[in-house]
């Protein structure tokens, strides 16, 4: 019978598509140790004092500040369809002897500015009177590529850290303090796609910048500019695609087989063959 070789070839097809599958994961580059070393060096040095002048760094990229007790520092992030964002930051407190504990805070906007839920992670520390550092970290939600307008899931966009003290006493107030923040995104594949996009993406003050203006723009001064490596897929390709081509492959090739089955089983003894 055929049925076998057919059937072997559904399985050499399906298996080329999973290796399709796999090299698509597997093509996207690595970082060398010359492209981390230039990150590094072109990292920020400062943040932003408000959103609109959040400093814009980008995943995988560990920006650094300067600053005092009790100032609020931003910083903004691109976070496309199908990743999940884990912000961490570290504040390095000051050596001089402070009068109390102090309560640090991570907070992380969306490009609505509505604030974003961790779904673990801690957000919120407080460093005591002698403690020399304090670590924060906040893992968001899968962002989507679409939702309806009354919910609240974090969408492709600028994602914006706000790092600050919540609680402090008013005598430590103005102390020097070092701040240090990164971010990673991890690809969740196709059990978090939906079957809608966006326009465009939650970028604010994207319609009027021009790439002639994200060149000549200094440094932290124009965080809407930012948008991830190879730009913003809006969620129009996700894995589910390859596993919706290979089942329906597999059923096509069933539903062959089986019909050879019972052509086979019904066909009278005494006629011969394409009777």
């Amino acid at each position: 019978m055929r049925v076998i070789p057919t059937l072997l070839t559904a399985a050499l097809a399906g298996a080329g598509l999973l290796g399709l599958a796999g090299t698509a994961a597997a093509d996207s580059p690595s970082p060398s140790a010359s492209s981390s070393a230039d990150a590094e060096a072109a990292a920020p040095t400062e943040a932003g004092t408000s959103f609109r002048t959040a400093t814009a760094i980008r995943p995988e990229q560990r920006a650094t500040a300067s600053a005092s007790t009790g100032d609020y520092l931003y910083w903004v992030l691109p976070v496309d369809a199908g990743q999940r964002a884990t912000v961490k930051a570290k504040v390095t407190l000051p050596q001089a002897a402070r009068h109390g504990a102090a309560t640090w805070r991570l907070d992380v906007y969306d490009g609505l500015r509505r604030r974003q839920a961790c779904t673990y992670g801690a957000q919120s520390r407080t460093a005591e009177r002698d403690a020399g550092s304090v670590e924060l970290s906040c893992t968001l939600r899968t962002v989507r590529a679409w939702a309806e307008p009354w919910a609240n899931d974090p969408l492709p966009g600028s994602y914006y850290l706000r790092l600050t003290v919540s609680d402090v006493r008013k005598d430590d107030l103005g102390l020097p303090v070092r701040a240090e923040v990164d971010a990673t995104t991890a690809d969740t594949g196709g059990a978090h796609a939906v079957d809608g996009t966006l326009a465009a993406p939650l970028v604010p003050g994207a319609g009027a910048a021009t790439p002639e203006a994200a060149e000549s723009a200094a440094p932290g001064t124009s965080a809407a500019l930012g948008e991830p490596d190879g730009g913003w897929s809006s969620g129009w390709w996700s894995d589910r695609w390859i596993w919706t081509a290979v089942g329906g492959l597999l059923a096509a090739l069933g539903g062959i087989a089986g019909y050879r089955f019972t052509r086979g089983a019904g066909r009278p003894a005494h006629l011969p063959p394409g009777a």
